[in-house]
């Protein structure tokens, strides 16, 4: 297990800068989602921390010691990058055993660990096949014995579920969080997939632009936004925002968006929102409803998603009262973006 600390860390390139000055603790054996759109910093940070980018300017520590000059060899961590960067000459054994084989560990020791390791991802069958026969979900989990059969102080994993499929994606992300936790190590894993980031994270820190927007758990971050950008980008449908003239900015959440029917007990205080109804989305499990608010600021767009088990005659160019409860709204800064207390 270790702790990973990053100290002003800053990346700049001719464009601007990439990382501009993050200050980030990972704890020992905690699982770090960085999660941004596109350009936002998260790849060239674990770059950075993985020594396969050198910093503009900050420092980079392992247990209080600083790495940051250290070649990616001698800082005790694996990386799983996004293609997975198999060998396609060599068996997958020789795959997993590549980096104890450049350590001249002894033949019968590398045998144990790469049985092991293979038997922790249950490819032990495919050892003797080569990375074009096997499936994107093998190719994977070869990718990870390959990190695990190091046992290293960290891991670093950049996009690797990407290249799955759908279906597939939530069976891989299920396993990897399982051995994780069963490995306890500290993991620092990349995405722009909010679902991957809420589900595998013991806590997420939200990029754009090069800094840190929060950094929480995933109840936090998507319950408590620290800021505008942080509520549109967590949550799908992302968070409703009614920018209203001389106050600030309304955020609801659109599953706290809803008819009547859906908050029954009294003592609640709910807020009306008229809105007209321009579109509908049957999902089986929810309908999500897309329509224009009618006040308090007209013509601006929400949308509302609706579980199945609340029955409400709701159809297409119809208006409709919506209701959400007062504790579920947010506000923001309109200049700022940041989150107020403000209920006015």
């Amino acid at each position: 297990m270790a702790i990973v600390e990053t100290q002003a860390l800053t990346k700049r390139f001719e464009s601007g800068n990439a990382v501009n000055s993050i200050d980030l603790t990972v704890h020992e054996a905690e699982f770090l989602v960085l999660l941004g759109p596109s350009g936002s910093g998260k790849t060239t940070l674990l770059r950075m921390i993985a020594g396969l980018e050198q910093p503009t300017s900050g420092e980079i520590l392992l247990d209080g010691k600083a790495i940051t000059n250290l070649p990616p060899r001698a800082r005790n961590m694996a990386m799983v990058f996004q293609s997975y960067a198999l060998y396609p000459h060599l068996s997958v054994f020789n795959n997993i055993a590549f980096p104890l084989q450049t350590q001249h560990m002894a033949r019968n020791a590398i045998r144990t660990k790469v049985d092991w390791a293979a038997n922790m991802f249950g490819i032990g069958h495919l050892l003797e096949r080569k990375p074009r026969q096997l499936s994107g979900g093998e190719r994977q989990r070869v990718a990870l014995a390959r990190a695990v059969v190091r046992e290293p102080a960290v891991f670093l994993l950049d996009e690797p579920l990407s290249n799955l499929d759908a279906k597939l994606r939530i069976t891989a992300r299920d396993e990897l969080q399982q051995f994780q936790r069963r490995l306890a190590t500290t993991t620092i894993y990349v995405t722009h997939d909010q679902i991957e980031a809420l589900g595998l994270g013991d806590r997420i820190a939200i990029l754009d632009h090069g800094t840190i927007h929060q950094l929480g758990t995933p109840r936090e971050v998507y319950e408590e936004p620290a800021d505008a950008f942080v509520a549109t980008f967590i949550g799908a449908p992302p968070m409703n925002l009614v920018v209203r003239e001389g106050q600030s900015t309304l955020g609801i959440r659109p599953e706290h968006l809803l008819p009547p029917q859906a908050y029954p007990s009294a003592g609640e205080t709910l807020c009306t929102f008229p809105i007209h109804v321009s579109r509908i989305e049957n999902l089986g499990s929810d309908r999500l409803i897309y329509g224009t608010l009618e006040s308090p600021l007209p013509s601006v767009k929400v949308i509302s998603r609706v579980p199945s088990t609340i029955d409400a005659p709701v159809s297409v160019d119809t208006h409709y009262k919506f209701v959400a409860r007062q504790r579920d709204l947010r506000y923001f800064d309109p200049k700022t973006g940041l989150r107020v207390e403000e209920t006015s």
